[in-house]
C-alpha cells in the first residue's frame, strides 16, 4: 500500500510541475518539452543503434551528451536574446513595439526537426522500416531550416 501511495504521490508531483510549466510558458513550453523528449529519444535510440552494431562506447556515448550540452546552451542563447530584444523593444523606441519571442520558436522547431531525422536514422539502423514520405519530409523541412536530417549544419 506505501509503494501504491509513493507512486500516487510522484505522479501528483510530476502532473503539477507540468502543469505550473506549462501555465508559466503556455505554447512555448511545449515546445521545449517536446524538444527536450526528442533529445531523449534520440539518444536512447542512437545508443541502442550502437549497441545492435557492436560500436558502443562511452566515448561516443559522452560526444553525444557533448551534443545535447551544446544544443542547451544554444536555445539558452536564444532565449536570452529574444529577452534581450524584447526589452529594447519596448525601452528603446518612441512607440511601443509588441516583441515577445522569435527567435527562440525558431531555434526550437529547427532542434526538433533534426532530431527528428536522427531518430529517424536510429529506428533504420535498429531495423524498423521507415516510410520514406516522412524521411523525405523530414529532410525538406530541416533542409529549409539550413540543416541535413541528420541535424548536421551546411
Amino acid at each position: 500500500m506505501e509503494q501504491q501511495n509513493l507512486f500516487l504521490l510522484v505522479k501528483a508531483a510530476v502532473v503539477g510541475l507540468a502543469g505550473a510549466f506549462l501555465t508559466a510558458f503556455g505554447w512555448l513550453g511545449w515546445l521545449v518539452l517536446i524538444w527536450v523528449a526528442c533529445m531523449v529519444l534520440d539518444y536512447l535510440t542512437g545508443s541502442a543503434a550502437a549497441i545492435r552494431a557492436g560500436r558502443w562506447g562511452s566515448v561516443q556515448a559522452f560526444t553525444g551528451i557533448w551534443h545535447k550540452a551544446g544544443m542547451i546552451a544554444v536555445v539558452t542563447v536564444a532565449a536570452l536574446a529574444d529577452s534581450v530584444l524584447a526589452a529594447a523593444a519596448q525601452n528603446l523606441t518612441d512607440f511601443s513595439m509588441p516583441y515577445r519571442v522569435l527567435l527562440l520558436p525558431v531555434v526550437l522547431l529547427w532542434y526538433i526537426l533534426t532530431e527528428l531525422g536522427s531518430i529517424l536514422e536510429n529506428a533504420a539502423a535498429l531495423g524498423a522500416p521507415v516510410p520514406q514520405f516522412l524521411s523525405k519530409a523530414l529532410a525538406a523541412a530541416a533542409d529549409t531550416a539550413g540543416a541535413d536530417a541528420a541535424g548536421k549544419t551546411r
